[in-house]
């Protein structure tokens, strides 16, 4: 999306909608974080998890990859996960000539070496408070795939395993 500056932006929520197409940026309580392309290794994982993802909920919803603005709200928030899965009752957040404007019901983020405190850390509790159901996180070193699901409004750890995902959510199990 190509747009021309007619004034300068006075919120971070207009200049993270200022940056070009593309960029990759999120912004998390009004702090811009941008990082580099990712690596090959990343992409192969993101790749290979999306497809399966795909295929076992083909009829319940929508698997979207980064990048995909995600605004969880309209002034501090705008995040790119890695994958997005939304089921079908929730397919009115997508904009389908913009982005997706709310809580998608599934996040994956795959670790980058220079971003892992972020996913870990940062994006963990921003995801816990706008009540994402479940949140994944995979680390392409090891394959090793941390699940969380969102029980009395806190993210609870329901799985720790190499090679493995189990999704209670999606009801979807897959090793890679």
């Amino acid at each position: 999306m190509s747009s021309t500056i007619t004034s300068p932006p006075r919120t971070m929520m207009e200049v993270y909608q200022s940056l070009p197409e593309g960029t990759l940026a999120e912004l998390v309580d009004n702090q811009l974080y941008m990082s580099p392309s990712p690596l090959y290794q990343h992409q192969n994982l993101l790749f290979e998890i999306s497809k399966e993802i795909s295929i076992g909920i083909s009829t319940k919803g929508k698997v979207l990859v980064a990048p995909m603005d995600v605004y969880l709200d309209d002034k501090r928030n705008a995040v790119q996960p890695d994958i997005i899965v939304i089921l079908k009752e929730n397919m009115d957040i997508i904009d389908p000539k913009g982005h997706i404007h709310g809580v998608p019901d599934l996040l994956v983020e795959v670790l980058s070496p220079g971003n892992k405190e972020h996913d870990l850390i940062t994006k963990k509790a921003l995801y816990e408070k706008f009540g994402v159901k479940e949140y994944w996180i995979v680390d392409p070193e090891t394959k090793l795939f941390l699940g969380f699901e969102l029980k009395d409004a806190k993210f609870q750890k329901v799985h720790e395993e190499i090679g493995r995902f189990d999704s209670g959510l999606l009801g979807l199990k897959f090793e890679i």
